[in-house]
C-alpha cells in the first residue's frame, strides 16, 4: 500500500475499532455464543458504514482501496466480532461486480464450498432459483442472499430474499451460524458477473486470512499478558526459558500471518490474483493452528473454561483457517501451479509474489 492508503485504512482501523470497543464486549460475545443476534452491535456497524467498504463509488460505497477495506476485517478478528461482517461485504462486491441493487441488512452469499449448484431459470417475467448449498454463513440471519449460479453457460449473480429459502441450523466451532439451505423461490433480480468460484472462494479465503491475522495478534497480546502475571514457583512465568521459546514462536506465528493478510489484500489491488491469496491463507492457516495450541498451553487449565475470553479467539481461529479453502486445498493449488509451470519458472515465481 502507498502512504495515502495506509491513511485511509488506519482510518476505518480506527473508526472500526472504536465500535468494537463500545459495543462488542464480553457480555455480548457470551450471548452471541448462546444464538442471540447482536443487534445493537450490527446498528452501530451499519451506521459508520463499515459493512459497504467494498463497495465501489459507481455503486455508492465510500469508494476505498480494496486493501484498506479489507484492513478493516482484522480489527473485527481482534475483537472477535461476533456478526457477518465479512460476509456482508463479500455479497455486497458480488452484487456490486453485477450492478445489482445491494440491499439493507446483514447479507450472506453461496456457494461458499466446492460441487454446489443451484439452478436459475427464466420464469414468468423473472428468475427462478432452486437447489441446495451447505455451511452457508449467518443464514438464519441474513436478510438476503447473493447466489454465484451458472446460467447459459456463465457466471450470473442473483439477490435473493430470506423468504425464498429454507434452512436446517449448522454451525462451526465458534458457534457461528454455518446451515444448510434449500432455496425454492423468485429472485429479485439476476444479472451476469465476471466472477466464478474459484475466485469467489479466493475472495473469501482473503478475507478470512485477515480475520486470522486480527484474531492472532490480539491471542498474542493476550497470552503475553498473561505470562507476565501469572506466578508460578515464586516468579512469573514469562520468566521461564521454555515459556519464552513457545512466545517467541507464537510472535513469529503472528508476523508470518500478519504478512500473509498483507499479501492477499494486495492480490486484490485491481482483480483477484489467486495464487498470492492461495499462499495467504495457507500460511495464515498453519499460524492459526500452532498459535492457538501454544496460547492454550501458556493459559493452562483457565483457558479452557468458558469464563475466560481465550476460547472467543482460538474458536474462531479453529474455524476460519477451514473456511474457504483448508490449508492443504490451497497448498494443493499451488503445488499443481509450480508443477505445471515448470523448474525454470519457479524462482521467477516465487519473487513475483
Amino acid at each position: 500500500m502507498n502512504s495515502h492508503d495506509d491513511a485511509i485504512s488506519e482510518m476505518l482501523r480506527e473508526t472500526a475499532g472504536r465500535v468494537f470497543q463500545d459495543r462488542c464486549d464480553t457480555t455480548t460475545q457470551r450471548a452471541a455464543d448462546q444464538g442471540a443476534w447482536s443487534a445493537d452491535l450490527w446498528a452501530a456497524i451499519e451506521a459508520a458504514g463499515l459493512h459497504w467498504a467494498l463497495v465501489p463509488e459507481r455503486a455508492g460505497g465510500f469508494g476505498v482501496p480494496v486493501t484498506a477495506a479489507l484492513s478493516l476485517l482484522r480489527t473485527a478478528g481482534e475483537h472477535a466480532i461476533p456478526l457477518p461482517l465479512a460476509e456482508t461485504m463479500l455479497a455486497s462486491w458480488l452484487l456490486a461486480k453485477a450492478n445489482l441493487a445491494i440491499p439493507e441488512g446483514p447479507l450472506t452469499l453461496g456457494p461458499v464450498r466446492d460441487n454446489e449448484g443451484i439452478r436459475l431459470t427464466s420464469k414468468d417475467n423473472g428468475w427462478h432459483l432452486s437447489g441446495t448449498l451447505t455451511r452457508i454463513p449467518w443464514a438464519r440471519n441474513a436478510t438476503a442472499m447473493a447466489v454465484l449460479v451458472q446460467h447459459a453457460g456463465q457466471p450470473w449473480i442473483a439477490l435473493a430474499n430470506n423468504d425464498v429459502w429454507s434452512l436446517e441450523r449448522g454451525e462451526n466451532v465458534a458457534h457461528e451460524p454455518r446451515d444448510t439451505v434449500w432455496l425454492e423461490g423468485m429472485a429479485l433480480a439476476a444479472a451476469p458477473a465476471d466472477v466464478d468460484v474459484p475466485h469467489l472462494r479466493a475472495v473469501g479465503a482473503a478475507m478470512r486470512t485477515q480475520q486470522i491475522a486480527g484474531a492472532l495478534t490480539r491471542l498474542t497480546a493476550m497470552t503475553t499478558d498473561y505470562a507476565r502475571n501469572r506466578v508460578q514457583f515464586g516468579r512469573p512465568i514469562g520468566k521461564f526459558q521454555a515459556v519464552q521459546q513457545n512466545l517467541a514462536i507464537l510472535a513469529g506465528q503472528t508476523a508470518a500471518a500478519v504478512a500473509a493478510a498483507d499479501l492477499a489484500a494486495e492480490a486484490m489491488d485491481g482483480g483477484v490474483n489467486v495464487l498470492p491469496i492461495a499462499a495467504g491463507k495457507a500460511r495464515a492457516g498453519e499460524a492459526a493452528g500452532i498459535g492457538a495450541s501454544i496460547a492454550h498451553q501458556i493459559h493452562g487449565a483457565i483457558g479452557f473454561t468458558f469464563e475466560h475470553n481465550l476460547h472467543f479467539l482460538t474458536r474462531r481461529l479453529w474455524s476460519w483457517r477451514d473456511e474457504f479453502g483448508k490449508d492443504i486445498e490451497w497448498s494443493r493449488l499451488l503445488g499443481r501451479y509450480m508443477a505445471q509451470a515448470g523448474a525454470d519458472r519457479l524462482w521467477p515465481e516465487i519473487t513475483a509474489a
